[in-house]
């Protein structure tokens, strides 16, 4: 594979059609994250703890997922009791950590790394019973690598699950050189993709659940696209081709590749995971070095769905979200903000990311390069590892006058984007 230089790489890995926008134009008061003119952020939770994904009920209470349980408890909720713009935590429930959070028809769903639960909403919209949900799904597999099960649901009463797989590229030793992937990959039974499941059905599993799509590394970022009726994920790439085949790849190829993939999902799509990855310089999928891959070869990858858009290598997307207020500009109307949680792999390169950018949308397909929307979380330009990073942003969530909220789950910070001229 003839080298590229990495100035070509980084242009090219933005897009599928053009290069992305990543200038900011202002600081705001709150100091920490510089956010487009016109746009405010104010600290709402200054450090919680391992947040994950968030959401904001009608009444703008923050519901917050915990990774590790804190207290003894995975939910916790944030109110702005003294009407100051500072949340305080009114309640805690939830014997479980995890990473998946929504609310829909009056129900607060939730997920662990194995369970889906859900809890009724009185009219008052609080939770009513937080010490005995009806848990929905159960049975997903947990296991140390890719093991978020993020949350979606339609309008049709259908529950989207992610359940990632644990492995790189489904090599018989994982992540390492000279071991070949298996073929077919018998992880694809009951991880690499999405599950439909009923969202008012208790105690359903694997056979009462649909595959309704796969060849999907790893989803955390999920969201179902009202506007369009379709469910859209965000993918992370797989890593360390360079050591995988270093004959094939140099290290700033492999910084470099494969792409973060922006998909519409299609019932029973196939994304390519683990035999083929994106390469956005030549804009194609190409078969992966576990399969035989020499970095040009598509072979079965031809086939594959592709991407609606191509973001750069190993940024780490963990949250989408389908802007539907109006407070900010009409451009970002129906547009994604996308969270990056930031990399650990892009050596010897700076590790990038840690950022939240926004595409613009048109008939449910992006239509403009993204835009750089808040930066400024990792707390200094070049860092050589995640652990150097001061916020990664990990989940979004947007309240009911329109604004939007990003939380971090390094130190557990939650910041409210506002906007006004």
């Amino acid at each position: 594979m003839t080298a590229i230089p990495v100035k070509s790489l980084l242009i090219l890995s933005l897009l599928i059609g053009g290069s992305g926008s990543i200038t900011n134009k202002t600081n705001p008061p709150d100091g920490d994250i510089t956010l487009p003119a016109g746009f405010k952020s104010t600290t709402v939770m200054e450090s919680l703890g391992t947040n994950r994904h968030i959401v904001v009920n009608s009444n703008g209470d923050i519901y917050v997922k915990m990774e590790r349980l804190k207290d003894g408890k995975g939910i916790y909720v944030l109110r702005d009791v003294k009407k100051d713009g500072k949340y305080e935590v009114v309640k805690s429930f939830g014997n479980f950590g995890g990473t998946g959070i929504t609310i829909k028809n009056g129900y607060l769903y939730a997920s662990s790394n194995t369970e889906v639960y859900r809890y009724k909403l009185n009219a008052n919209n609080e939770v009513t019973d937080p010490d005995n949900p009806e848990k929905i799904v159960t049975g997903l597999i947990d296991r140390n690598e890719h093991n978020s099960k993020s949350l979606a649901l339609d309008n049709a009463g259908n529950l989207y699950v992610t359940i990632g797989a644990p492995s790189n590229a489904c090599q018989v030793v994982n992540r390492t050189a000279g071991s070949p992937g298996q073929d077919p990959c018998p992880l694809l039974e009951k991880a690499g993709g999405i599950w439909q499941f009923k969202a008012n059905k208790l105690n359903q599993s694997y056979p009462e659940g649909v595959r309704y799509a796969t060849g999907l590394r790893n989803v955390v970022g999920l969201d179902w696209n009202t506007q369009q009726n379709s469910l859209y994920a965000m993918q992370h790439g797989r890593d360390q081709l360079n050591t995988i085949k270093p004959d094939t790849y140099n290290n700033e190829e492999s910084a470099e590749l494969p792409a973060e993939e922006f998909f519409l999902i299609k019932k029973g799509g196939d994304y390519g995971w683990p035999y083929c990855y994106f390469d956005p310089v030549q804009k194609k999928k190409v078969l992966g070095p576990e399969y035989g891959g020499d970095g040009k070869k598509q072979d079965r990858c031809a086939g594959k769905e592709q991407p609606i858009y191509a973001f750069p290598a190993h940024w780490a997307p963990n949250a989408v979200l389908f802007y539907t207020g109006s407070m900010f500009p009409a451009k970002y109307k129906n547009g994604a903000f996308i969270a990056f949680h930031g990399s650990w792999n892009r050596a010897p390169l700076p590790q990038a990311g840690f950022c939240v950018v926004f595409v613009p949308f048109k008939n449910g397909k992006p239509s403009g390069n993204y835009e750089m929307f808040a930066n400024g979380f990792a707390g200094k330009d070049v860092i050589k590892g995640p652990n150097e990073a001061k916020y990664r942003p990990c989940g979004l969530a947007q309240g009911p006058d329109g604004s939007l909220y990003i939380s971090d789950d390094s130190k557990g910070k939650i910041w409210k984007i506002t906007y006004g001229k």
